[in-house]
């Protein structure tokens, strides 16, 4: 368990036999400024590039992560360095992140236009346009046969995620992403108040541990799946994304679009299958039983 993620406040309980003084665990909330520095040797700039809300923890894995899923930096070898700012500066610096490009490194930021502030509960909010959300993903998902993973390996994954969920269990407040093999092995799993922040961190990690493309891995989501979170795991080159929770149109619209197959649903010994059926294998047809009318 992470302690800066979770904060311990009194509280009053109030049940059938009365109320009660005690201490309740939260997660955590916190701005986190991320900042990008780059340019030629001796003409570097620094950029604030957006704030998000997020639970403390992981900061590196999601300034990374959100760099890349936005289409800012194209890979881990861009960056020489990030950490937390350590200049004097008004903030908390433990809340500013700042990535350091490589010399030669030109950020693409014409489309990371941003109104400088993400809440937890959206990631896109502050975007400046709509061509701007449908960032281009550099792997080439089209290759049906790729991966593929059994129908009741794919059952028990939210059992897994559950029992991973170390700040979860304390709060109740978190949301998570989860990476997998195709035969269920849990690879990494992030949590943040922000469902993007929480796959941000995923993403991070892989990228910074050169994981990536990911077309060899299950993602599972612990809520629903947004248009926005298939859009960064289409960035990192997933092609089988299972959401606990409902897709949304739009979400459906971008994995039908990019050959993603996407599941929603996923809890109680069922799923729906929404684009991309073919790589889940072992289906077993079940012929619904209709109640006796006579």
């Amino acid at each position: 368990m992470i302690a800066e993620s979770i904060a311990i406040l009194p509280i009053i309980k109030v049940n059938s036999e009365g109320r009660f003084a005690q201490t309740d665990m939260l997660a955590a909330e916190e701005p986190l400024e991320i900042r990008l520095e780059y340019g030629e040797t001796g003409q570097r700039q620094v950029q604030n590039v957006s704030v998000t809300m997020r639970t403390p923890g992981n900061d590196i894995e999601l300034a990374t992560g959100f760099l890349f899923t936005e289409g800012i930096i194209k890979n881990s070898s861009d960056v020489a360095e990030a950490s937390h700012c350590f200049i004097a500066c008004a903030e908390n610096k433990e809340n500013v992140i700042q990535v350091s490009l490589k010399a030669g490194i030109t950020p693409n930021l014409r489309n990371s236009e941003r109104n400088f502030y993400t809440t937890s509960s959206c990631g896109v909010c502050g975007k400046g346009s709509i061509n701007a959300i449908r960032t281009v993903s550099g792997h080439n998902l089209q290759n049906e046969n790729i991966n593929s993973i059994h129908a009741q390996t794919l059952i028990d994954l939210p059992d897994i995620l559950q029992a991973s969920q170390e700040v979860f269990a304390d709060t109740g407040g978190l949301h998570a992403s989860a990476l997998f093999t195709p035969n269920g092995e849990l690879i990494i799993v992030r949590e943040d108040v922000g469902r993007h922040n929480a796959l941000d961190k995923l993403i991070g990690a892989a990228l910074n541990n050169y994981l990536l493309p990911l077309n060899q891995h299950v993602l599972l989501l612990s809520g629903r799946a947004s248009f926005e979170l298939v859009q960064k795991a289409v960035m990192a080159g997933i092609n089988i994304i299972a959401a606990v929770g409902a897709p949304s149109t739009l979400a459906v619209q971008l994995a039908e679009e990019f050959n993603v197959t996407l599941v929603g649903f996923l809890r109680n010994q069922r799923f729906n299958i929404y684009t991309a059926p073919q790589r889940i294998t072992n289906i077993i047809t079940i012929t619904p039983a209709y109640e006796n009318k006579d």
